[in-house]
């Protein structure tokens, strides 16, 4: 793996601990999840959201409910009507998912991975919780590194091939410029492919210039793009581009979820959602 490809991928974690203290406020998880780090950054941004909101309209953290719930929702009926016994959530931070789909499902088994810094303090959090055993358990991985440790194959290598594998990723992909987000989408089809049924979970923020506050919400997203310390990429114009892209990356069935046409129970925005769900299924 090369030093650009680590440095890319450095700057996501941080803002595990903001989004971590956002699901502990809303009784998604358990006190252990919510870091003093992420207390302090939610207090600090709160005035800055509040100005966000009221000037662009992006309601920060009800964007970050719905993209979380509506995750929890896909996932769920993959394990319930899907038949999916195995999961592997990519960039997982301080998610609680795993604990509790882990609690909800005895079936389950649940392989969390991120950059081994971020890695190692959730394997910490999770073994001094007496979370940790045979099926659930977290490992090191970098989507930018094609061969070696920290890839995706050494990751999968891990997973019984012979039953179906449901991958999600949550808050990653829109911080990547197009040609290394593709190629890890690729990468993943390419592993996905190897299984019974592979299938892949996470969302996207289309370019939608149609939206009727397109303007403010692009200044919006710009803010968030600083905060998190990179890059935050509109990559696609609407649900065609989406769905021709990760049938060029190599996924077979590509459905795009949009939270104000789906009939479960999100908080709801005062105007219609940029947030997309992608439920995308490998060859």
């Amino acid at each position: 793996m090369s030093p650009r490809a680590r440095t890319d991928s450095v700057h996501i974690s941080p803002s595990a601990h903001y989004t971590g203290y956002v699901w502990y406020r809303h009784e998604l998880s358990e006190p252990a999840f919510a870091t003093g780090f992420g207390r302090f950054a939610h207090t600090l941004l709160t005035p800055l959201t509040w100005g966000v909101r009221e000037l662009s309209g992006l309601d920060l953290e009800n964007i970050l409910l719905q993209r979380h719930l509506l995750l929890d929702a896909r996932l769920g009926e993959a394990i319930e009507q899907g038949g999916v016994r195995q999961v592997v959530e990519i960039a997982c931070g301080l998610s609680p998912r795993g604990r509790r789909f882990c609690q909800r499902y005895p079936r389950l088994r649940y392989l969390e991975a991120d950059l081994p810094a971020m890695a190692a303090r959730k394997r910490l959090l999770l073994h001094g919780e007496g979370w940790l055993d045979s099926r659930h358990r977290v490992r090191d991985v970098d989507i930018l590194a094609e061969q070696g440790e920290l890839s995706l194959a050494s990751l999968f290598a891990e997973l019984d091939r012979s039953e179906p594998v449901l991958v999600i990723t949550e808050g990653l992909v829109n911080y990547f410029p197009l040609a290394a987000l593709e190629g890890f989408w690729t990468r993943l089809a390419a592993q996905l492919a190897g299984f019974p049924q592979g299938i892949y979970l996470t969302e996207l923020y289309p370019d939608l210039r149609e939206h009727p506050r397109y303007r403010q919400l692009r200044w919006g997203i710009d803010v968030v793009g600083r905060l998190t310390r990179g890059g935050y990429w509109l990559h696609y114009r609407d649900e065609l581009e989406i769905v021709a892209a990760f049938r060029k990356c190599g996924f077979a069935q590509v459905e795009v979820h949009d939270p104000d046409r789906i009939d479960i129970e999100l908080p709801r925005l005062n105007m219609p959602s940029m947030l997309r769900v992608i439920e995308a299924r490998a060859a």
